[in-house]
């Protein structure tokens, strides 16, 4: 059995924050396998106590963010309809297309609205499961 380890960068807003800390536990917290292959998820989103939140400009805030995007091999973006409000999940987007990072979109409990803009840019759109979201990072992975 081949053993992967894949980073995973899991935008979200702190003010929306149970998507992504149910994305992380589905993600980061079991052991996973596809076929014959073992997976390894390492999480590179920005946690809450980092000090990125503290950067002094936006500028700083931005190339925080980017740096954790250029490490990970694929980008989750929930299609929550906050999304349309945020700046950073727009900015999170231009981030992983500037460094060809693939982006699974994830549609939070069957939502039939989600962010046009994150589907939009979206290279593979999953529902709210951990299998699929799982497959879907792997598949997007090996792109």
């Amino acid at each position: 059995m081949s053993s992967h380890q894949i980073h995973v960068f899991i935008s979200h807003s702190w003010a929306y924050s149970n998507h992504y800390s149910t994305l992380a536990d589905w993600i980061f917290e079991k052991s996973w396998s596809v076929g014959q292959a073992s997976l390894s998820f390492r999480d590179f989103s920005v946690p809450r106590e980092s000090p990125i939140h503290n950067a002094p400009t936006d500028s700083l805030l931005q190339q925080a963010i980017y740096k954790q995007i250029a490490l990970s091999h694929v980008v989750v973006i929930p299609t929550g309809m906050y999304t349309h409000y945020s700046k950073w999940i727009k900015k999170e987007i231009e981030g992983a297309k500037y460094y060809g990072k693939p982006i699974l979109a994830v549609n939070p409990w069957g939502q039939e609205r989600g962010a046009g803009i994150v589907k939009a840019n979206a290279d593979d759109i999953v529902g709210w499961n951990s299998e699929p979201i799982v497959k879907g990072i792997w598949t997007l992975h090996r792109r």
